[in-house]
């Protein structure tokens, strides 16, 4: 469309021109006209300029007859470049963005297929601190229902919360059992004291720590129950009070590269922990002016100097120390007015599987104990633990596997429930953990016990078989 308006605005031009008769005195007028025309060109250049602005826009002028040289247009400014829009910063995530919701549930089949199912008025029966699902009359149990939310509040900040939803009360009338009732289990924060979080510091209630298996998480450990031994020293794990850990930088990268490898560790509580707690359990009121003191340490060693056939194993040793002053519950009702000793000194070892391994720990002391002679608590020594076995099979047509073997024994007071109850406990147990995909997990296990049944109102120890059964499933 310009370009027809050009040549109509040049033709008009030319018929406007003079004849020859009068081409001399026509002189000044054809000049203005070739001005006005320049004039003319420039406008239509700046217009397809703004309709195009990447394309230059240059015209050659149309010689006019006597028009000496042809007129050039001069280049249209170009437009200046729309102004860059400058990326946003990138929005800092709010601290509730940065919180984990995961958690497993353990479901259980327990079945006594000979021994002491039942007993008579003052004698043991078949059963166990671990496990309430071993008994007369019982089929499936929930172990643990647990959900944990966990997270990074900031850079020196982070925060743990643990309930279980698998927690059994009684009836207070008839004694009847309840199911499925809520109970907190961890609720703790840390504070790192450096950029690189080798030294945190942990407040709330959280695991004690004394003992490897303590220390693990049950979703992670491959045998079904902790041992009376080591869990004597504080049952149910946890308790309410402050904690520091400290991890070397060389002892981080052995754990990362064993978790990277599948490994069943105990969890980064540090290599050293030193801390102070209530000292009466779990979910328990405090009722003594005392603390809980623990101090832990455990360090691994690659083995791989040793030459070939230890290449890629590790193995980990440490121990544990544990004062405190306890005050049990007592029968009928009520917590001892008196507060006992509670002392002890433990240790491990673990040669983690490739393929094959080996765990163990013992820990020796002294706490709480009813004496059926004299009616009372008093304080006697105690002492016990493990030894385990087992091997890894990283492929088969049922996924990977871990058979295991392992022994205990126990002889001490369990302060954990009334009376503090003495234990006697030697057991047996064989199982196989498969994992046919990553978020099940199934456990079969057979085990032979014999156990003092905790109530110190039966005397003697129960024999027996069971078959045991756990399915285990991720979230």
């Amino acid at each position: 469309m310009v370009q027809h308006f050009l040549l109509a605005a040049t033709a008009c031009a030319v018929a406007s021109l003079p004849g020859p008769a009068a081409a001399q005195e026509a002189q000044p007028s054809i000049a203005d006209l070739q001005r006005q025309i320049d004039e003319l060109k420039v406008t239509i250049a700046e217009l397809k300029a703004q309709r195009a602005p990447a394309a230059p826009a240059t015209l050659a002028a149309t010689p006019l007859g006597p028009s000496p040289a042809p007129v050039q247009v001069a280049q249209a400014p170009a437009a200046p470049p729309a102004p860059a829009v400058e990326k946003s910063a990138e929005r800092p995530r709010a601290w509730y963005d940065r919180l984990t919701l995961r958690g497993y549930t353990q479901l259980r089949l327990n079945e006594i297929v000979s021994g002491d199912r039942n007993a008579p008025a003052g004698r043991s029966r078949l059963r166990s601190v671990h496990d309430a699902g071993i008994g007369d009359n019982s089929n499936f149990t929930f172990r643990r229902i647990r959900l944990i939310l966990q997270g990074d509040v900031s850079d020196r900040i982070s925060l743990y919360f643990q309930p279980d939803f698998a927690t059994n009360v009684s009836n207070q009338v008839g004694g009847e059992r309840r199911e499925g009732f809520g109970q907190l289990r961890d609720a703790y924060v840390d504070a790192f004291l450096d950029r690189e979080r080798t030294f945190r510091l942990r407040f709330g209630q959280s695991k004690v720590p004394f003992g490897w298996e303590n220390m693990q998480s049950s979703s992670n450990r491959l045998t079904l129950d902790r041992s009376d031994g080591i869990n004597s020293a504080v049952p149910s794990e946890r308790d309410l009070g402050i904690v520091a850990y400290y991890t070397p930088p060389a002892v981080d990268r052995i754990w990362d590269r064993l978790i990277a490898d599948g490994q069943k560790l105990f969890g980064n509580y540090g290599a050293f922990g030193i801390g102070a707690f209530n000292g009466q359990g779990t979910n328990r009121t405090e009722t003594n002016d005392g603390l809980m003191t623990v101090a832990m340490a455990t360090w691994p060693f690659e083995l791989d100097a040793l030459g070939p056939a230890f290449r890629g194993q590790v193995l980990e040793v440490g121990g544990a120390a544990l004062r405190n002053r306890v005050q049990p519950e007592i029968r009928p009702s009520g917590v001892s007015p008196v507060s006992y000793a509670d002392e002890r000194v433990g240790f491990h070892a673990i040669l983690y599987p490739q393929p094959f391994g080996l765990q163990a720990e013992w820990n020796w002391g002294r706490g709480p104990e009813f004496d059926p002679v004299l009616g009372s608590i008093v304080t006697r020594r105690l002492n016990g633990g493990y030894v385990q076995g087992m091997a890894r099979v990283r492929r088969s047509p049922l996924g990977p596997f871990m058979p295991y073997a392992r022994w205990q024994r126990y002889r001490g007071g369990w302060k954990a429930l009334t009376n503090a109850p003495r234990l006697e406990t030697d057991e047996w147990e064989l199982g196989i953990e498969f994992q046919p995909i990553p978020p099940i997990e199934l456990t079969l296990a057979w085990s032979r016990m014999e156990r003092r049944e905790a109530d110190e109102r039966r005397d003697g120890r129960a024999e027996g078989n069971l078959i045991r059964t756990q399915l285990q499933w991720n979230y």
